[in-house]
């Protein structure tokens, strides 16, 4: 960990600086996600960390929120995990190796509360996936997302 950074587990005050983290990170390249509905985007965040068995954790660099996951804790018949719902580092720090970092404090402390593994999903065409297998991800070969549009 270098020495102005801090890993922390984040409460439901940190919810502000996790949306326009969260804004700021996705609605550029490669996602270009539009998140200008700013009460769109705090339900996004409040529905996705308030679940039960949440956990959360973020990375201060000089006292500023710049990267975090959102999370729960998640039993399975395989054991328990940590599920990422969201995972994100701030466009000023990428490519500088805070996020391998990030994920390795991650790990850790996954691994100190004595949980088996972590599970996120990410799509196969952006570089965030090409990121989480350097991080010790692989795929879930009979693993498939699916979604079915009902509106029109």
């Amino acid at each position: 960990m270098e020495n102005n950074e801090q890993f922390i587990e984040l409460d439901e005050s940190y919810l502000p600086q996790m949306a326009e983290l969260f804004k700021d990170a996705f609605g550029r390249e490669p996602w270009n996600d539009n998140w200008s509905d700013k009460a769109q985007l705090m339900e996004y965040i409040k529905e996705i960390s308030g679940s039960y068995n949440s956990l959360h954790f973020g990375l201060l660099v000089n006292g500023q929120l710049k990267a975090f996951s959102i999370g729960m804790i998640r039993h399975w018949w395989e054991g328990t995990n940590y599920n990422i719902e969201e995972l994100c580092v701030s466009p000023d720090m990428q490519g500088q190796g805070v996020g391998t970092r990030f994920m390795g404090m991650i790990s850790d402390e996954v691994r100190r509360r004595g949980l088996a593994g972590i599970f996120l999903q990410t799509d196969s065409d952006k570089p965030a996936y090409r990121f989480y297998h350097r991080n010790g991800f692989f795929d879930l070969d009979a693993h498939v997302s699916l979604y079915k549009k009902v509106k029109e």
